[in-house]
């Protein structure tokens, strides 16, 4: 089975210097916020041209974090899209906050500028910029109605590591910058892990001490706080990965290269990326009105395939009564015709090509 994503492919390409790394770890006798996470917090953070990383449990918690840190709290409003992670809306909940969920562009299937705008109203307090499959949100307009509004933008870089905005790195254009680590992701650990980036130096400060329990020493809280921490293993494992970033990134822009060249004569709609931006392909999405019978003919040839997202955050359950949404028309429509291809930088030619050739097949048979 040709798979969607495959973990594990990344953990064997750097077997040798991961298990190293984990090694140094175990050997240090030091588990949690050491070394490995200080220097990793500044490696990350250089990379994004950031002055602050902090590392945080999950990509969930780095934007709960953010938020707090930002003063976010109950009776105040978030705007974001509801064609994301559901983890995205969650964060904003967990501070009792309001999450406003909009639509998107149908092109780029990143947050619509003018339905944000419609959605601002007195309580409005943040943007959330999505950054969707590794695709930079349009930054420039979301950053205008920020100012305009005196709101706060915080970005979900969850799906776009290394990704680029007018050459920025994404996590670098808003207040704060969220990162996952989840296994998949363009830089993975081997388990959960979260980063917060910001120039901020006062808000770096206060995700530090809300991530642990408030602590500016041990024991001692001096403000709100809970666990949230990044651990050293992880930490070692990710500075392995993260040397390889740009290069695992560009193999994933080969593979959708190849992708738009095998299928641009089928009848599907293929990813488009937003100009002056670095598109790092998290995941390869394409639209068709006839997913399940594709899908079903790509499993029997033993081809993985996945759907990201199938339900709409605003028609689940949980946050369908937190709040009453408009339709978002192009969100909704999304949602019932998008496919995940395999896409991940281990992912061979030859298998890509089969994929190609399957889908070809198909079509012309």
């Amino acid at each position: 089975m040709i798979q969607t994503a495959c973990p594990q492919a990344q953990y064997l390409a750097h077997k040798k210097e991961i298990d190293d790394a984990i090694s140094r770890v175990l050997d240090s006798g030091r588990y949690i916020l050491g070394e490995e996470v200080n220097t990793f917090e500044q490696e990350f953070a250089d990379y994004c041209g950031v002055k602050h990383g902090i590392g945080v449990a999950s990509g969930t918690e780095a934007l709960h974090l953010a938020l707090v840190s930002c003063g976010i709290a109950q009776g105040d409003e978030v705007i974001t899209v509801a064609h994301t992670a559901v983890a995205t809306a969650s964060a904003v909940s967990l501070t009792g906050a309001k999450p406003v969920l909009v639509d998107i562009d149908p092109e780029y299937f990143t947050i619509d500028p003018d339905c944000v705008k419609d959605a601002i109203t007195a309580r409005t307090k943040a943007i959330i910029p999505v950054h969707i499959y590794g695709q930079p949100a349009d930054m420039d307009s979301v950053r205008l109605i920020a100012e305009e509004n005196g709101l706060i933008v915080i970005e979900d870089c969850a799906q776009a590591h290394g990704a680029k905005y007018r050459g920025r790195r994404v996590g670098s254009l808003g207040e704060m910058g969220c990162f996952s680590f989840y296994p998949t992701k363009n830089l993975g650990a081997i388990g959960d892990g979260g980063m917060v980036v910001t120039d901020n130096s006062e808000l770096a400060d206060k995700v530090r001490l809300l991530r642990e329990y408030g602590w500016k020493e041990r024991f001692i809280s001096s403000d709100q706080g809970w666990n949230s921490r990044l651990d050293e293993m992880q930490a070692g494992v990710l500075r392995v990965k993260l040397r390889y970033l740009d290069a695992d990134n560009q193999k994933r822009v080969s593979l959708a290269n190849d992708y738009l060249a095998g299928l641009a004569n089928l009848p599907l709609g293929l990813p488009r990326k937003r100009d002056a931006s670095d598109h790092v392909y998290h995941l390869f999405v394409i639209k068709t009105e006839d997913r399940a019978s594709l899908q079903e003919y790509l499993k029997k040839e033993g081809i993985g395939t996945g759907i990201h997202y199938p339900v709409p955050i605003h028609q689940q359950d949980y946050f369908a009564k937190l709040a009453k949404y408009g339709s978002l028309k192009v969100t909704e429509k999304l949602s019932r015709e998008i496919v995940s291809l395999p896409m991940y930088p281990e992912l061979s030619r030859r298998e890509s090509d089969t994929v190609i050739q399957t889908m070809q097949d198909r079509s012309h048979g």
